[in-house]
């Protein structure tokens, strides 16, 4: 249930919304794109897997902060900025859900956007059971449209031409990286959410050995589909058409199948509502544990007595994700989102570094890797946000 609630979460907009928008930046390259994006995730992933197995608690990220470095002040900024990320990913994952409803009602956004965060607010605090079970029904649901893709796609990957590719990819063309290097950006987009699992860890069997399994199992399935699914996308659709369409997926299903794209579309609509949902569930959860730790006002920490889900917290996370995903368009959302990710992921390398030096391996806790693996992790993304903001 776990990896399927951290799948539910990597899979949603990444791919159904963001894959056309990759496409435009990166172009035929977008595969790369997608796979350095992946690289790029790796080494957080084997980061988060430790630091959830020594502290299994909610606001991970903030109690990790202040287990290594035992400031407040600091672990309380982390905090706000991973609740900003969850309502940032869920406004532009609503916004997306404009693109494929489109396909059947012709609908305002504002309309559109309403009727979904009133519904997914119910659920989150209908309870975390229901919740997460309904996620993991829409992840399956989700990953099988991914699957029709690679279905309908596979001549395609047969038919690749490599040879083509890595000619593109020569010292000579060293202007496309940046191309490149802009849609991995994007792309890194389409792979956070494996973070957010941690959040729940208080309401996970054995996090301490089960959190690590389910965050590596669900980034390695992801990965797998992402660069499948990439690779069929610009061989099938040309890379204009592709960019400029807001239901991507469902172009591509069309192209493939010679098919009505309604399936897909009404397949990505629940891959859409999935994801959102779990931001919420996840954003929710910080703003309760942050209130657990009295950082945050304790109304925040109150439970509601049937559904045992914190209310208030969920229904200011819903309040703000309606307000961000009416303002902003979906390129500056996800843009927004994968930055302040970045620099979370940064300062989550940096506290297992001093932890590790500090504090020995509990006991059942797992360890993942090479103690270097979080020095790699902390250099690669703090270049990345350079490359970001002098771009």
């Amino acid at each position: 249930m776990l990896t399927l609630y951290g799948l539910g979460n990597i899979l949603g907009a990444g791919i159904y919304v963001l894959i056309g928008k990759v496409a435009g930046i990166a172009g035929l390259l977008t595969p790369l794109s997608f796979l350095i994006a992946s690289l790029l995730v790796v080494t957080t992933a084997f980061t988060y897997s430790e630091l959830s197995s020594r502290y299994p608690v909610s606001a991970g990220e903030a109690v990790y902060l202040f287990k290594a470095f035992g400031n407040r002040h600091l672990s309380f900024i982390v905090g706000i900025m991973i609740l900003t990320t969850g309502v940032l990913s869920a406004a532009t994952i609503s916004v997306g859900f404009v693109g494929y409803l489109d396909i059947f009602f012709d609908l305002s956004n504002w309309i559109a956007i309403t009727l979904l965060l009133m519904l997914l607010g119910g659920l989150a605090i209908w309870g975390i059971k229901e919740s997460v079970q309904a996620a993991a029904l829409l992840t399956l649901i989700e990953i099988t449209g991914l699957l029709m893709i690679i279905w309908f796609g596979r001549d395609h990957l047969g038919s690749f031409d490599i040879q083509s590719y890595t000619e593109t990819l020569s010292v000579s063309n060293i202007s496309i990286w940046g191309g490149v290097f802009a849609g991995a950006f994007l792309a890194f987009y389409a792979f956070i959410g494996f973070e957010d699992m941690v959040n729940v860890a208080e309401e996970v069997i054995e996090p301490e050995k089960n959190m690590p399994k389910a965050i590596i199992l669900s980034l390695i399935i992801a990965s797998t589909i992402y660069i499948l699914v990439s690779l069929i996308a610009i061989s099938a659709v040309s890379i204009d058409a592709l960019s400029a369409h807001s239901a991507p997926l469902a172009l591509i299903y069309t192209q493939l199948s010679g098919l009505s794209p309604n399936l897909i579309a009404i397949i990505g609509m629940l891959a859409i509502v999935n994801g959102a949902l779990i931001q919420i569930i996840m954003a929710s959860r910080v703003l309760y544990g942050m209130s657990q730790q009295q950082w945050l006002p304790r109304i925040l920490s109150r439970l509601n007595a049937k559904t045992q889900t914190p209310i208030y917290a969920t229904f200011i996370v819903v309040a703000i994700i309606y307000a961000l995903a009416l303002w902003l368009p979906i390129m500056r959302l996800a843009e927004l989102t994968s930055l302040f990710i970045l620099i979370i992921f940064s300062l989550m390398h940096l506290a297992l570094l001093f932890i590790k030096r500090k504090r020995a391996m509990p006991y059942k806790t797992v360890r993942c890797y090479h103690s270097s693996i979080p020095l790699i992790g902390l250099i690669t993304n703090i270049g990345f946000i350079i490359f970001y903001l002098v771009s």
